[in-house]
C-alpha cells in the first residue's frame, strides 16, 4: 500500500461514519418516563445517599469498578515524540479499544495539557474518584517515573504506566522461559540492555526481581555503555551504571547470554551476534524494525532463541498480553494498587501458560500442527483465548495475598466462568480469520471486479496480504477504477467476453461439456456460457487456475448460485449443499443455518445441514453447541415443522452422541441459560453456551440473520456455502466492502483447509 493511500485510509477510518473510535452507551433501560425517573431525578438520589453513607458503595451503584482512565500528556507518543495532548488522543482511544475487546474494561481517555510534573499529578488526583484504575500512557522519561511513583503512593486505586511495565512483564515471562530452554542460570547470565528509557529501566528492574544480578548487566544508551564514570547520569541510568571497562555495544555483546533491545532498528550486526555465548537469547523489540533482522539472526546462529515486537515472527513481545488482564484482575478484587507481587504474578502466569498444551483454536489461527513449548514458542500468542481466564485470577490472588485487595474473591470457579463470559464478541473472530488467511496466500477470483466496491475489497485483500486477487470483468473499466482508487499493484485481470480469452473459453467449455453432455448441453452452448463471468470464474477454480471464488455482489443470489451448483461438484460423501452465516453478536459468535439454499428442509436435510455446520464451526477452532430451533419446546407441539426437528435431534442423539445438540427449542430458551436450566434441566444444552442455531426453514433463518445485521448491528461473515468441493462463496446482493473482505479471508482459509486435507 502506498504511503498516500495508507494515510488516506487511516484518516477516513478515524473520521467516518462518526469521528473517533469510542462512544458511551447506556447499560440500563431508558425508553419510558419511569426508566428516566430512575436513571436521573428523582431515582438517582437513592444511590447518591447510599454512597454518601459509605464511599465504597460507589462500586455497587456506578460503573467505577469497571472503568479505567487512559491518561497522557502526549510527550512521548508511539515513537512520534512530543506531539501534545490533542494529537495523542487517537492513540489513547485506541488503547481504550484494546482494553474493551481483550478484557471487557471500559475506558475514558483523558488528555492532560500539563508537562509540569506537579500540575499533571494534581490533575490526575483531582479526577481519580471517577475511575477504578489509571493507565498512564506515552509520558516521557524521566518525568514518567516520578509521576507514576507519586500517584501510586497518593491514590487508593491501581495505577500503572504501561510503557514501562507492560513490556517489562511480557519480556520477563519470555526471558524466564528462554533461560530455561537455553539451560542457563539467570543469576549468572550476562545481560546487555540496549536502550535506557522508561521501558528499558522497568524491564531491567523486573529482571532483577526474577533473579538476575546487577553486576552482570550492561546497559547502553545512544552515547554508548552507561558507566559509573560518566557525567550527568539521571538517577535511573545511574542505577544500572557499570564499573566494567566496556565502552561500546560491540564490546558488551562479547560472551553475552542475553540481549534486550529497546532502542532502534539494525544496531546489532551479525558479527556482534556471533560473539555472544552459546544459546544466545535475543529480544530485539524495536518496532517496526528490530535491532537485528529476524531472518539474519536465525541464519547467523542456529542456536538462537529470539523474540521481537512483530507479529510476523515467533515470540512476539506484545503488551496486549498484559495490561488488559492485569487491570481486569486488579479491578475485580478492588485492588488499591498494582504492586510488584502482582506484576511478578503476571510474569509467572504468562510463562506457565506457554508450557501448557495449546488449544486447537490457537494452532489453527497460527497455522501450526501443534504449538509446543520451545525456542519458537516461549510466550503465549495474543489470540490465545485462555488469557482472559488464566491471567486475571493470578493477578487477583497476588493482590489478595499481598494485602491490597478490598474485595477478595471466594468462589474461583464462578470467577473463572465470569471471565469466560467476558471473552467478548465478534471482532476477535474476524482477526482470527484474517490472521489465518495471511499464513498461506491463496488466489481469489473476484468475479465482479468492474464494480467499484468489489475492486476496493480486492485492493484491501491485496494490500493486507489476505490473498492474491484475480480480477474478472471489463478490463478497461477495471483499469480506470484502479487508477481512481490508487490500486497500483499489478494483479491479473481477465475479461471473459474478449477475443483475448477465446482459447481459454474453448478449453473451459470442452471440460464443462464433457461433464454436462448427457444433461442437455451442447458443446457450442458450453463454450458460449464461458463468456459469463460466473461460469468462467467457476471453471478457473475447477481447473486449479485459482484457489477460491467470491461472487454475487451485483446479482440476485439464486441467479448467481445456479452456475456455481452446476459447475462445482459436491465434496466427497456429501449429498446436500447448505449455507451458513456467522453472526458476530454481542453475545459472541453464532452460526445460523441454512440461510440461503434449502427452502423447506426435511428431517434428513436438517441432519445434513447440522453436520455441515458442525464442520464449519470446528474449522474456526470452536466446539459447536447446537440448538435446533422451532416455535415449540421439546414436544409441546405436534405440528409437522416441530416434529421434523424433533426427529432430526433424535437421529443426532442416536448416531452422534458426542455432538452437543438439542431441540426442538425456542430461540429465547436456547440463548438464555437461566431460562433453559429452570424450565428444561434435562436438556443437553444446559451449562453450555449455544453458538449454533439450526432453523426449520430458509425463511426463518434468512430473516433472522438480516434482522441481526440491521437491528443489532451484528457483523456477518457469509453466507458460507457448505458441502462443495471447492472454496466458492456467494455474497448477498449489495454486500459491503468489509463483508467482501471478510468473505475473501474466509474463502482463503477454506482453500487452505482443503489443501491440507488432500
Amino acid at each position: 500500500m502506498s504511503n498516500s493511500r495508507k494515510r488516506h485510509e487511516a484518516l477516513v477510518y478515524h473520521a467516518k461514519p462518526k469521528p473517533g473510535k469510542v462512544e458511551v452507551v447506556p447499560t440500563k433501560k431508558y425508553a419510558t418516563q419511569h426508566d428516566l425517573a430512575l436513571a436521573y431525578s428523582p431515582g438517582v438520589a437513592e444511590p447518591c445517599l447510599e454512597i454518601e453513607k459509605d464511599k465504597n458503595n460507589v462500586y455497587k451503584y456506578t460503573s467505577k469498578g469497571n472503568l479505567v482512565a487512559v491518561i497522557s500528556n502526549g510527550t512521548a507518543v508511539l515513537g512520534l515524540g512530543d506531539i501534545g495532548p490533542e494529537a495523542s488522543k487517537p492513540v489513547m482511544e485506541g488503547k481504550g479499544v484494546l482494553f474493551k475487546i481483550f478484557a471487557d474494561i471500559d475506558v475514558f481517555d483523558i488528555e492532560v495539557d500539563a508537562t509540569d510534573v506537579d500540575k499533571f499529578i494534581e490533575t490526575v488526583k483531582a479526577i481519580s474518584p471517577t475511575f477504578g484504575g489509571i493507565n498512564l500512557e506515552d509520558i516521557k522519561a524521566p518525568e514518567a517515573f516520578e509521576i507514576e511513583r507519586r500517584l501510586k503512593e497518593e491514590l487508593d486505586i491501581p495505577v500503572m504506566h504501561d510503557d514501562q511495565h507492560g513490556t517489562a512483564i511480557i519480556s520477563a515471562a519470555a526471558l524466564k522461559n528462554a533461560i530455561e530452554i537455553a539451560n542457563k542460570d539467570l543469576s549468572k547470565a550476562k545481560i546487555v540492555v540496549n536502550g535506557a528509557g522508561a521501558a528499558a529501566i522497568s524491564c531491567t528492574r523486573l529482571y532483577l526481581k526474577l533473579g538476575a544480578k546487577r553486576e552482570n548487566i550492561i546497559m547502553c544508551d545512544s552515547k554508548g555503555v552507561i558507566r559509573k564514570d560518566r557525567d550527568n547520569l539521571t538517577p535511573q541510568k545511574a542505577e544500572f551504571a557499570t564499573d566494567q571497562d566496556i565502552n561500546s555495544l560491540d564490546e558488551a555483546m562479547e560472551n553475552a547470554d542475553v540481549f534486550i533491545g529497546l532502542s532502534m532498528g539494525n544496531v546489532v550486526s551479525a558479527k556482534m551476534l556471533k560473539s555472544m555465548a552459546k544459546n544466545p537469547i535475543v529480544f530485539a523489540m524495536a518496532n517496526p524494525v528490530p535491532e537485528i533482522d529476524y531472518d539474519l539472526a536465525i541464519a547467523t546462529r542456529d542456536d538462537i532463541i529470539m523474540a521481537t515486537g512483530r507479529s510476523d515472527h515467533p515470540n512476539q513481545v506484545n503488551n496486549v498480553l498484559g495490561f488488559p488482564f492485569i487491570f481486569r484482575g486488579a479491578l475485580d478484587v478492588r485492588a488499591t494498587k498494582i504492586n510488584e507481587e502482582m506484576k511478578l504474578a503476571a510474569v509467572h502466569a504468562l510463562a506457565d501458560l506457554a508450557k501448557r498444551s495449546v488449544p486447537e483454536q490457537v494452532n489453527i489461527v497460527y497455522d501450526e500442527v501443534s504449538l509446543t513449548f520451545g525456542r519458537d514458542y516461549i510466550i503465549p500468542k495474543p489470540f490465545d483465548p485462555r488469557l482472559i481466564y488464566e491471567i486475571p485470577p493470578a493477578i487477583a490472588k497476588a493482590a489478595m495475598e499481598s494485602g491490597v485487595a478490598l474485595k477478595p474473591i471466594e468462589d474461583w470457579d464462578k470467577y473463572r466462568d465470569e471471565l469466560m463470559e467476558r471473552s467478548g464478541s465478534g471482532s476477535k473472530e474476524i482477526r482470527l480469520i484474517h490472521n489465518r488467511a495471511k499464513r498461506s496466500l491463496k488466489r481469489i477470483v473476484f468475479a465482479e471486479a468492474d464494480h467499484l466496491d468489489v475492486l476496493k475489497a480486492a485492493q484491501r485483500v491485496q494490500e493486507e496480504r489476505l490473498g492474491k486477487p484475480i480480477l474478472l470483468g471489463r478490463k478497461d473499466v477495471i483499469l480506470a477504477l484502479k487508477e481512481e482508487i490508487g490500486f497500483t499493484d499489478d494483479v491479473p485481470i481477465f475479461d471473459p467476453k474478449t477475443d483475448e480469452e477465446a482459447d481459454r473459453r474453448k478449453r473451459y467449455g470442452e471440460v464443462y461439456w464433457k461433464n454436462r453432455q448427457r444433461k442437455g448441453r451442447t458443446l457450442s452452448e458450453a463454450v458460449k456460457l464461458m463468456r459469463e463471468r460466473n461460469y468462467f470464474a467457476a471453471m478457473m477454480v475447477n481447473e486449479n487456475e485459482a484457489d477460491a471464488l467470491i461472487t454475487g455482489y451485483s446479482r440476485p443470489y439464486p441467479t448467481v448460485v445456479k452456475p456455481i451448483l452446476e459447475l462445482i461438484e459436491k465434496d466427497k460423501g456429501i449429498s446436500k449443499v447448505a449455507a451458513c452465516n456467522l453472526m458476530l453478536t454481542k453475545q459472541g459468535p453464532i452460526f445460523l443455518a441454512d440461510t440461503t439454499i434449502n427452502i423447506n428442509p426435511s428431517t434428513d436435510d436438517l441432519v445434513k445441514i447440522t453436520q455441515l455446520t458442525t464442520k464449519l464451526v470446528k474449522m474456526f477452532g470452536m466446539k459447536p453447541n447446537i440448538a435446533m430451533l422451532s416455535f415449540s419446546n421439546f414436544g409441546s407441539s405436534n405440528k409437522e415443522t416441530s416434529k421434523k426437528i424433533s426427529n432430526a435431534v433424535s437421529y443426532m442423539h442416536s448416531n452422534y452422541p458426542n455432538v452437543v445438540v438439542d431441540g426442538e427449542i425456542q430461540a429465547d430458551f436456547a440463548l438464555n441459560p437461566e431460562m433453559l436450566a429452570k424450565e428444561f434441566p434435562f436438556s443437553k444444552l444446559n451449562g453450555k453456551k449455544v453458538n449454533v442455531l439450526i432453523f426449520p426453514n430458509l425463511e426463518s433463518a434468512n430473516i433472522t440473520y438480516k434482522l441481526l445485521k440491521q437491528v443489532d448491528k451484528a457483523e456477518s461473515i457469509g453466507p458460507v456455502i457448505l458441502g462443495l468441493s471447492k472454496a466458492v462463496h456467494v455474497l448477498q446482493l449489495g454486500a459491503s466492502v468489509d463483508e467482501m473482505v471478510n468473505m475473501a479471508a474466509l474463502a482463503a482459509v477454506d482453500a487452505q483447509q482443503r489443501e491440507k486435507n488432500k
